[in-house]
């Protein structure tokens, strides 16, 4: 059996819907076909767990799950099998990506109706694999043209409603507007088995109605009888509190405008909140206003859109950049979903790893990397961001058998040419990335 090629991903209105496809979760990358059988061997192993590395390590991929992996002296190779000598490398788990919007802007200009094609969901996935993410959770909004990858498209209508407003997030073809409409779209929802719904709670400095209260907990609740877990866009202290004690799964972003405090880690401990960072959506407003560094870094153009790479050239969307009427609030904000971050590892509250990316001026696939250098600003150690970025968000999926390198579990990998461990750049020398076992760049 191996990985689906495209993530099966519903949205709705306020409702984001996310559902597992083939052999794993999140949207993943084409793979060919699955290999007979896959033998590495001499490397370091860093398997997701958290715990020392291992060196002289081998690992034995056979229909793409891991059958070994442990001291290279205890290797027997399969018959047939032909070994990859790694002497010198590092392995660790592929990359997953807990917020992402794919196929949903040119770069310039969101606009999913226009963006999301089939081509430009692959050109994302295999994007997002040769920068090591192997599973992806794209946050919306995906248009119709996922039902007919999955051969079950259904066109919908939409309704004036909360949070969109005509205007807020384009091409979103679902609004709600009472309690009693939210629990029949998720019991809708439900039949296509999703595994997390999103609630967008925000009024982006008040230019917008921000969903209230009630509708996000009458979602929450019946998300929650069909045992589906709900994520939410939040931005303010006072909503992540209302939320998290509704029961909310997951905070898709930091708290912003204030300091997290003792009240809210209580209750996300006392309801298990898991909290996904995204310091890269509260970077990328003003990092680029000195372009330079980015312009320079063939890591970045690679992945980057065109007509952005173009913009960052232009002293006319510069100049636009900064007049932006928030801007001088931009890098306190970073500053305290940073500071947040840390209080809330230190309290012992589960943290995962997401960027925001695929929305103009959050580049795919090259803020996974960025997002790392973030959390370790903030205080992380590089093991608390590769376990986040792997084990931790494999275990909010649920998916049991992605995020470490273990047998029985997926063969999903990245090889690297330096450790992480010493130096988080290090995740950007890849050599090699595997899906099931498959390599795919």
């Amino acid at each position: 059996m191996r990985r689906a090629e495209v993530v099966l991903l519903l949205v709705i209105g306020t409702l984001a819907l996310y559902e597992l496809s083939g052999r794993g979760s999140g949207l993943q990358a084409p793979a060919p076909t699955t290999a007979h059988s896959l033998v590495l061997r001499n490397f370091t192993l860093i398997d997701g767990n958290g715990g020392a590395p291992l060196q002289n390590a081998a690992l034995v991929a056979e229909g793409g799950r891991i059958t070994f992996v442990g001291p290279a002296a205890q290797l027997k190779v399969p018959a047939g099998g032909v070994v990859q000598d790694l002497a010198g490398k590092f392995v660790m788990p592929g990359i997953i990506d807990l917020h992402v919007h794919v196929a949903e802007s040119d770069g310039l200009v969101q606009d999913p109706k226009r963006t999301f094609t089939r081509a430009n969901v692959e050109h994302d996935l295999r994007l997002y694999a040769s920068y090591g993410v192997t599973s992806l959770l794209s946050m919306g909004s995906d248009q119709p043209l996922v039902y007919q990858i999955r051969d079950e498209q259904r066109a919908r209508p939409a309704n004036e409603g909360f949070p969109t407003n005509q205007g807020n997030i384009p091409g979103v073809p679902y609004e709600v507007s009472d309690p009693g409409q939210a629990a029949g779209f998720v019991d809708e929802l439900a039949t296509h088995h999703p595994d997390v719904v999103k609630v967008w709670v925000d009024d982006r400095f008040g230019d917008f109605k921000k969903t209230p209260i009630n509708l996000s907990t009458a979602i929450i609740n019946e998300a929650h009888k069909h045992r589906i877990k709900v994520a939410a866009h939040i931005f303010y202290l006072d909503d992540a509190k209302k939320l998290a004690a509704a029961g909310l799964d997951a905070f898709a972003h930091s708290v912003r405008d204030k300091l997290v405090d003792d009240e809210l880690i209580q209750l996300m401990k006392q309801h298990g909140t898991f909290q996904i960072p995204t310091l890269t959506r509260d970077s990328t407003p003003f990092a680029y206003a000195k372009p330079e560094p980015f312009l320079n870094d063939p890591f970045f153009t690679r992945a980057a859109p065109p007509l952005f790479l173009n913009a960052l050239k232009d002293p006319k969307y510069l100049k636009d950049m900064v007049a932006d009427k928030h801007w001088a609030e931009y890098p306190g904000l970073l500053q305290n979903s940073e500071h947040n971050l840390k209080r809330l590892a230190d309290a012992g509250i589960r943290y995962g790893f997401g960027t925001d990316a695929g929305v103009p001026g959050r580049v795919p696939a090259y803020l996974d990397h960025w997002e790392m250098q973030l959390m370790a600003e903030a205080g992380l150690t590089p093991m608390q961001i590769i376990t986040a970025a792997t084990r931790s968000s494999a275990e909010f999926l649920g998916a049991r058998d992605l995020g470490t390198l273990e047998r029985g579990k997926w063969a999903d990998l990245v090889v690297l040419g330096g450790n992480p461990l010493s130096d988080l750049k290090n995740t950007r020398k890849i050599d090699a990335v595997f899906i099931a076992g498959n390599k795919v760049n």
